[in-house]
């Protein structure tokens, strides 16, 4: 079978909100979209043939943890992450940025080397340059890649966050020029700039002047608040490319989906749903339901009375109650598979209304729908 090029298109837009569709050559990508987190080749607590049921079309991994564990010598040994795991669908993977800030106290930053890590297992010195995560990224087999950045934690303070566009920049370009021209594949730029305009406005005009396949919007989500958020990309989401993917990094609850999808973001990404359903907070039609509540205590409903998958529709929330106060696993796993199959219902839902033109309808009921 010939492999299929990188393509973007852009179906439908009414007002700022899109729809769209990526081809790759693992298969196709409607947007907007959500990609579940499979940091460590798992999304965690579901069997990869549900998360396919979902109609999830596209996982992320992380190139820091993968590489680590398992490590290239495994991944080179079944041609990559997707063998490996047996998924065969897009994989996007995060070049290890966002570790560069969650991870602070085991790294430092060096402009010319990149990120010295101090790995938070062994202790082992790794370093990782602009380059080795892009060799890391083919190693795994990445079909979106993402560019090397520093994401700097949430301050006002411009020196830091110029600095951070400095840095990314150069690595951005050097990035691109590890990636080289592979057509089957494609490489993601970073945005940075934190809450400024002026400065988030500086980061897209470097990166559209180096050129990519994709552009991400960085540092969000890392502790400011939700109207801050859409505050910052409503002044700078149309200073992107509007042929190419725009992805927001490691966003969030579904009004924070909402909400971005209405300033023009295309694709997102969480461990909410997974994270989630660990605690016993279920995302769903009612709402957000926090199934360790006693008023689930005798409540003989399930979550959704359409979930076939796992036959989810036949455990009542009575039943989810009683397994999180045994603290039982099942329940970390049926509730994270309801709410990766919410989410997936939830873009479609978008989808659908942008395309029927009912989309602001849509937006006003649900946009503090979750709070």
């Amino acid at each position: 079978m010939p492999k299929t090029k990188f393509f973007f298109e852009l179906i439908t837009q009414r007002g700022k909100a899109r729809v769209g569709k990526i081809i790759t050559s693992k298969g196709e990508i409607d947007t907007p979209t959500f990609m579940p987190v499979g940091t460590q080749g798992t999304v965690k607590g579901i069997f990869l043939e549900d998360i396919i049921k979902t109609k999830t079309q596209i996982i992320l991994g992380n190139t820091y943890h993968l590489l680590l564990r398992p490590g290239l010598e495994i991944l080179k040994k079944f041609n990559g992450l997707h063998n490996f795991m047996n998924w065969n669908h897009p994989i996007l993977t995060d070049s290890g940025g966002y570790q560069i800030m969650s991870l602070s106290k085991f790294n430092k930053i060096d402009k010319k080397l990149g990120a010295i890590f101090k790995s938070h297992l062994d202790g082992k010195k790794i370093i990782l340059s602009p380059e080795k995560s892009i060799q890391v990224q083919k190693i795994i087999g990445s079909d979106i890649l993402m560019v090397l950045d520093e994401c700097p934690k949430l301050t006002s303070d411009k020196k830091v966050l110029h600095n951070a566009i400095q840095v990314s920049t150069e690595w951005a370009k050097r990035s691109k020029i590890e990636f080289g021209n592979d057509k089957y594949k494609a490489l993601f730029g970073i945005a940075q700039g934190g809450l400024s305009k002026d400065l988030r406005i500086e980061s897209i005009e470097k990166l559209v002047e180096i050129g990519f396949d994709g552009y991400a919007m960085g540092g969000l989500a890392v502790g400011e608040k939700q109207s801050e958020m859409f505050k910052i990309l409503k002044e700078t989401v149309n200073f992107l490319p509007r042929n190419k993917p725009r992805y927001l990094m490691g966003v969030g609850t579904p009004s924070d989906i909402l909400g971005a999808v209405n300033e023009g973001i295309d694709m997102f990404d969480c461990v909410m749903p997974t994270r989630s359903g660990r605690t016993g907070l279920a995302f769903t039609w009612e709402g957000k339901l926090n199934l360790k509540n006693s008023k689930f205590k005798k409540d003989k409903s399930p979550l959704d009375d359409n979930c076939d998958i796992r036959d989810l529709k036949k455990y009542s929330k009575s039943y989810l109650h009683h397994l999180i106060k045994c603290d039982e696993i099942l329940a970390s796993m049926l509730i994270s598979l309801n709410n990766v199959y919410f989410y997936q219902q939830f873009m479609r839902e978008i989808r659908k209304n942008i395309k029927k033109g009912t989309f602001e309808k849509f937006y006003k009921k649900y946009i503090n729908f979750f709070d």
